[in-house]
């Protein structure tokens, strides 16, 4: 099977919180042992919306790349690189740009939504307009297969996947591609050759999708054979030119649980976040102090865990046995506000501590941390180089 190669990023504004934690680290810690993973810290896409406060981003890279470390993101199963030190993301995405309709931008939902959520700052920028394209780029420069994405981001997946179709279809004929496709057909021997006429005949006349996938296991098998052979019989499988640039699949992320402390979503513009190195006396206060069910004034008067934030917190944190003494002792009245919440702190601290304990650790050491960057950088510029040699060669870039 083709090698899956899952790419995910966060931008550097800000200090992470369990939102963050609960929503997408999780999930990378689980990817990490199933697929090559590459994890990046987006400085470029913060100053789409932070140009004028690049202090923020300054300030945020180091202290997130400790935050996913103390996570549990593991350098040994995951590159963790920053965008900025990769450059050729700044390069496929002019090229990509040359080629993109200006009309496929500005249909991006998100590009009019954030417009509309940060109307005190002027985003009527090039660089705004234009972010799809820079994640597009940052996607398609590793051949990235799998991006986790929360329903909202599925339209940018949407759209990498249509610039990969139209780089392709313009760039990927290349003089005397049928000749070389068949030629590379034939260092199949004989027997894999024949399937392979079979699979993509059953492909292109009759859309047999089990026949496309099992010709591209197949393929990609094939030991000793050249990148670029590959890529041939990829394309001419599907009818196509040579594939050069990877059209990605989007993994919706499962929704995150973690509500905020008013009971809405966890975000720093509500001010209802938990960091996740906030100190844990700061936390217990925090929470000792949630709204609850406005409907109990006094000790004594029933409520109900169901128009309660602090109950959106049991659900995360709480085990069966908790959750039912909630519900009981609520609409009961039998338990008081403080003694609710108690269990909740007792979750979150629990969580925290080992997090905290290792972040302290990577701060005590900046260098490792710092090493560890230079490392993920390196193998992520390792694979961006190799896309940028084939995608310069296809363009005609490549003078000698």
């Amino acid at each position: 099977m083709a090698v899956e190669r899952v790419l995910s990023g966060m931008r550097p504004t800000g200090q992470l919180h369990l939102g963050h934690y609960h929503g997408v680290l999780k999930n990378w810690l689980r990817l990490q042992h199933e697929h090559e993973c590459l994890f990046f810290v987006a400085d470029w896409h913060a100053l789409t919306t932070h140009y004028d406060t690049p202090e923020v981003i300054e300030e945020s890279v180091w202290d997130m790349v400790i935050d996913w470390l103390a996570a549990g993101v593991d350098p040994a199963n995951a590159t963790i690189f920053i965008q900025s030190r990769v450059p050729e993301h700044a390069e496929l995405y002019t090229l990509l740009s040359m080629m993109t309709p200006l009309s496929w931008l500005e249909r991006v939902p998100t590009y009019k939504d954030q417009q509309e959520k940060l109307s005190n700052k002027d985003l009527s920028t090039y660089g705004f307009l234009g972010y799809p394209l820079l994640q597009s780029a940052d996607i398609l420069i590793y051949k990235a297969t799998q991006v986790p994405v929360g329903e909202d981001q599925v339209p940018h997946i949407e759209l990498t996947r249509e610039v990969a179709r139209r780089f392709n279809h313009i760039y990927g004929r290349e003089k005397g591609f049928e000749e070389k496709a068949e030629a590379a057909i034939k260092k199949l021997g004989s027997k894999r050759a024949a399937l392979y006429e079979e699979m993509r005949a059953a492909y292109q006349e009759n859309g047999d999708e089990e026949a496309l996938e099992a010709a591209r296991a197949m393929i990609e098998e094939q030991q000793g054979m050249s990148m670029g052979d590959k890529e041939r019989l990829l394309g001419y499988l599907e009818g196509g030119g040579k594939i050069i640039l990877v059209e990605p699949d989007y993994k919706l992320t499962p929704a995150s649980k973690m509500f905020g402390l008013d009971g809405q979503k966890m975000s720093k513009s509500y001010n209802n976040t938990i960091s996740l190195r906030e100190p844990l006396d700061a936390v217990a206060k925090k929470i000792k102090t949630m709204p609850t069910d406005p409907a109990r004034i006094r000790r004594t008067d029933p409520g109900d865990p169901a128009k309660c934030p602090v109950w959106q917190l049991h659900e995360v944190y709480s085990d069966d046995k908790t959750k039912a003494w909630v519900q009981d002792g609520c609409k009961s009245a039998a338990i008081g506000c403080i003694g609710c919440k108690q269990p909740v702190i007792d979750g979150v601290v629990n969580e925290l501590k080992p997090i905290q304990a290792r972040a302290a650790e990577y701060a005590e050491d900046p260098t490792l941390v710092k090493n560890i960057v230079a490392e993920g950088c390196e193998r992520a510029r390792k694979l961006a180089r190799e896309t940028m040699r084939e995608v310069r060669d296809v363009m005609g870039l490549n003078y000698s």
